[in-house]
């Protein structure tokens, strides 16, 4: 019996982080070990295998043949489903690198939400072999291969509103009976950050005891359940520090956090930097 090989990267890139794209093939399904968010556009597509992505308070299994859209800012990480091997192609780009060559892009972007898109199984082939271009485009880099690039992005994105036109597939099933539970205290979270919750609140609200919701909670959303509902205080903090005029005292109150010092400490630990930091960064005046 053969053993399949693990395939991890090169990542190649256009620019610092106009565009990115990576192969990897694994066969021990590893998981995302921090709660991760980037100023650009990601394209998760499954090859092979079974991940579930816990991303804005839902939990959304990903299979073969599903591309999962993300926002930039939204906060997401991945965990092992059933199945812990798996292959996928992973594109990041910026708005600009998409926008760049007047393709007509503006009514494709920004997506309407990060989420996930099941291609149908006769659509599978055409968008993978635009996938495998485009890496083959980056690791040969050719005369104009930028361009080749940005015209195989462009033709994604097009095939990716086509399919939600004539198909609106929807998020494939819980796999697991907790999973439905899981998501909907997930959700509950992203509703009442503001409140001093816990996982013991949580548990018996939701009629489930803690220890046992403790490792449901890690297992289908990748977060610890304290984790998670810092990483959900701390995404909102961002959005308040970009969008409005307000201190940072008055933010952290705003987002849960009873004393500005934590407030600070966790948005560092969470996002590597400091909150007065990241708004100047952002090029929004304080």
């Amino acid at each position: 019996m053969s053993v399949i090989e693990d395939r991890i990267g090169p990542k190649y890139r256009i620019g610092e982080n106009s565009f990115t794209i990576e192969y990897m093939r694994r066969h021990d399904g590893n998981a995302m070990p921090q709660p991760h968010a980037h100023p650009f556009y990601e394209l998760y597509y499954l090859l092979e295998g079974e991940r579930v992505y816990s991303m804005n308070g839902q939990l959304l299994t990903a299979s073969k043949g599903d591309l999962i859209l993300i926002n930039p800012h939204d906060i997401h990480t991945t965990s092992k489903g059933n199945t812990p091997g798996f292959e996928r192609f992973l594109i990041g780009f910026s708005p600009t690198f998409a926008t760049g060559m007047e393709l007509g892009l503006c009514g494709l972007l920004p997506f309407d939400c990060s989420r996930l898109l099941h291609f149908p199984e006769a659509d599978q082939p055409e968008m993978e072999r635009m996938l495998w271009q485009m890496l083959q485009e980056c690791k040969e880099r050719r005369p104009h291969y930028e361009i080749a690039v940005r015209s195989l992005l462009a033709q994604v994105l097009i095939n990716i509103h086509r399919v939600e036109e004539n198909t609106r597939q929807s998020s494939p099933g819980p796999v697991h009976p907790m999973q439905d539970k899981i998501s909907e205290i997930a959700t509950y979270v992203n509703n009442h950050y503001r409140d001093p919750l816990t996982l013991e609140d949580a548990a018996a609200r939701f009629y489930i005891s803690p220890s046992y919701l403790s490792r449901m909670f890690s297992r289908f959303t990748g977060f610890r359940f304290s984790e998670y509902l810092r990483v959900v205080r701390v995404r909102e903090a961002q959005r308040r520090l970009l969008s409005t005029q307000e201190r940072v005292q008055l933010i952290a109150e705003k987002v849960g956090f009873e004393h500005t010092a934590h407030f600070n400490k966790t948005f560092k630990q969470v996002t590597g930097t400091t909150p007065l930091r990241y708004r100047k960064e952002q090029g929004v005046q304080s």
